[in-house]
């Protein structure tokens, strides 16, 4: 997974209308580099487009996760 190879930290999750949520915190280089992973995806994926909102950084994650079901 591109994050943990990058050690980007937070998560990334489906949610119900097909979209893919993704918080991410690290170097800026390295968030970067997972950004435009994500526009391309893993094998067999079908990227339409991806939207980046940038906050403030909170160092809140240790550790990258795959989050299940759309709480």
């Amino acid at each position: 997974m591109a994050a943990k190879e990058e050690r980007v930290s937070g998560w990334v999750r489906n949610l119900p209308d097909r979209r893919v949520e993704a918080v991410l915190e690290g170097e800026p280089e390295a968030v970067l580099l997972v950004i435009e992973w994500s526009r391309r995806g893993p094998p067999a994926s079908r990227v339409e487009g991806v939207e980046v909102t940038e906050e403030f950084f909170a160092g809140e994650f240790h550790d990258f996760e795959i989050r299940y079901g759309y709480k």
